[in-house]
């Protein structure tokens, strides 16, 4: 008997099957034609650290931008929004000179001035800082001297393997309700100890004091050269340097056993006022439906520059540009436009993906009232009422970001999302569930792009990501080089991203969404609104 012609799948079943198979087209495109590693080879072997509004990060913005045109996007532009100085270091050193010539780790903290011409030499005094209080006892004895202003700390040794991957009960433990908090006192402290380092500067400055030192919050000789005074206007006075940890509290001996030891410091810094504007960089994969809104990804494109900001965030930049380029590379017509964003002025506030929450989704704060600058766009941000939403606001159904370095996709964080989020974005990861990437978990995340979204009720997430040694070592450090990124992982990560992106995209309905937030209680009543330390 001759078989008829086979009955045509119902349009359910043929969208499944259209999907399975771009999806099969993404993992090979993923894993077997990856360019992640090129990519971020370019972001810091060639590039190096990006700075916000420094000469690299310039580099970096035309670069990525040019990448994404080549590979076929639509739309690539970049968004500026209001930020301050452009700073680079050309070169540094440190060295005791006496009672011994020691070359010591240590390098120029961000935003702070050049020493000169020649080296600065002077002798140093072991003054701590902490608050203004403090500065009434060291008034008059600082002229002439380098102050180191930390507290030393003792040594701290390891106590847990600084490289781990996650396993089932590490995974499980975050899949727990965690309370937001709202403590409008805590986040106003926390400004203050901010703007603190403005108020030191100064004092010393007035002191006569030609320089200020810091140690670093890390033992291992590892640095990072933080530091927040970036605005026009607001740059320090004093040349200020961070001191390797082991370094520092060799100095401190020294200062209380004998002689004060004399430090020379060179730091050749510069400063770039050709742009006062940091700006965060946007392609689209356009959707077939203008009507059905957009889906997002993002990760943050600045970075310190203690080393060459690979893990942190070199590699969530390359995941996302692979992410993007994979998704163009197989063709794919994805129902809602699929947007992918470069955020600059995450290390200084989140303040690139703040600016466009701000122009694109809903603005906060009173009537009439402009949104902060600086720091304290980042500290007043959660305490601004109400919310008043954009045009644009419900455009936007789903956000997803990576910032925890270049370790395995595992899944993502549901930020304490209802029912049908968990089980929709379980869906997502489906696919990927040999590949290791199906957990998702309940609990928070905190401190990078998504964390403002989610605050004015947009689905936004973060991925779940293996540490290896992430937070231990390489975060904001200087070993945070090429050398410490796991390539299997980022050509997993990046190849998952494209796949939740597209799921997302071509979902039958939006993500839920939860009420629109208002001004929540203060979630300790009894906490006390100042913190006299």
């Amino acid at each position: 008997m001759v078989a008829g012609p086979l009955a045509p799948l119902p349009l359910a079943a043929q969208a499944a099957a259209g999907h399975d198979a771009a999806i099969a087209r993404i993992v090979d495109q993923g894993m077997n034609h990856s360019e992640v590693m090129a990519t971020v080879q370019v972001l810091t072997d060639q590039i190096g650290p990006r700075l916000t509004n420094s000469p690299a990060m310039r580099r970096a913005e035309a670069w990525t931008g040019d990448r994404f045109a080549a590979w076929g996007l639509k739309n690539v532009h970049k968004e500026g929004f209001p930020f301050g100085r452009g700073w680079s270091i050309e070169r540094s050193s440190v060295r005791m000179v006496s009672p011994r010539p020691i070359q010591l780790t240590a390098i120029p903290v961000a935003w702070t001035p050049a020493t000169g011409p020649t080296p600065l030499t002077a002798p140093i005094v072991v003054a701590p800082l902490r608050t203004e209080r403090d500065f009434a006892t060291w008034r008059g004895k600082l002229r002439g001297k380098i102050v180191l202003v930390s507290q030393p700390t003792p040594p701290r040794d390891p106590e847990t393997p600084a490289f781990r991957r996650l396993g089932g009960e590490d995974i499980a433990k975050l899949d727990r309700y965690e309370q937001p908090v709202n403590d409008p006192a805590a986040e106003a402290k926390e400004l203050r100890d901010a703007q603190f380092e403005a108020k030191r500067d100064a004092f010393l400055a007035a002191e006569g004091a030609v320089a200020q030192a810091t140690m670093s919050y890390r033992d291992g000789k590892l640095v990072s050269g933080e530091g927040y005074l970036f605005g026009t206007g607001e740059t320090p006075k004093l040349p200020a340097v961070q001191i390797a940890a082991e370094d520092y509290r060799r100095l401190t001996r020294l200062a209380k056993t004998g002689p004060a030891p004399v430090l020379e410091i060179v730091s050749d810094v510069r400063f770039d006022d050709g742009d006062a504007q940091a700006y965060n960089v946007i392609a689209e994969i356009p959707g077939t439906d203008p009507k059905a809104g957009y889906v997002m990804a993002g990760a943050h494109l600045d970075s310190w520059v203690a080393a060459d900001g690979a893990a942190d965030n070199g590699a969530g930049s390359a995941m996302v540009m692979e992410a993007a380029r994979i998704l163009a590379a197989t063709g794919v017509r994805p129902r809602r436009t699929i947007r992918f964003v470069l955020w600059a002025g995450e290390e200084q506030g989140l303040l690139g993906s703040i600016a466009y929450v701000d122009r694109h989704l809903a603005a906060r704060g009173k009537p009439g009232e402009s949104m902060p600058t600086g720091l304290s766009a980042y500290y007043t941000y959660g305490q601004r009422w109400p919310i008043v939403p954009r045009a644009g606001y419900r455009d936007l159904t789903a956000y997803f970001n990576i910032d925890n370095g270049s370790g395995k996709l595992r899944g993502l964080y549901a930020e304490n999302g209802g029912p049908a989020t968990v089980s929709t974005l379980r869906s997502w990861l489906a696919p990927f569930a040999s590949m290791g990437a199906d957990a998702v978990v309940a609990g928070r995340t905190d401190g990078t792009d998504h964390v403002f979204m989610q605050a004015i009720g947009v689905p936004a997430f973060q991925f779940v990501q293996d540490p290896l040694d992430y937070g231990s070592r390489i975060h904001h450090s200087a070993i945070d080089t090429f050398d410490h990124l796991k390539a299997q992982d980022m050509r997993q990560g990046s190849t998952v991203l494209a796949g939740v992106l597209l799921a997302a995209a071509d979902a039958d309905k939006a993500l839920p969404r939860p009420p629109l937030p208002t001004q929540p209680a203060v979630t300790d009543p009894f906490a006390y609104p100042e913190d006299n330390d």
